[in-house]
């Protein structure tokens, strides 16, 4: 009885309905200007900037500083 539960959530009309969706949110999407896309390209540029520079000093403070101190 747990088959066909699982056989009848892949009928042709739940497919269809999940595509009708996706395709009212493309149609809903645009393209950028180039102001909206390099503010957005700084933006993820400055945190890819900020994650390297923690990671950095989690290597300093993990690794090199109990070579200093004499561990």
């Amino acid at each position: 009885m747990a088959e066909k539960a699982t056989q009848n959530q892949f009928s042709l009309e739940t497919i269809t309905g999940v595509l009708k969706q996706y395709y009212r949110i493309i149609q809903l999407t645009r393209k950028p200007t180039n102001e909206e896309f390099f503010t957005i390209a700084k933006v993820a540029g400055a945190g890819i900037l900020l994650i390297g520079v923690i990671g950095f000093a989690i290597y300093l403070i993990m690794v090199q500083l109990p070579k200093l101190v004499g561990f």
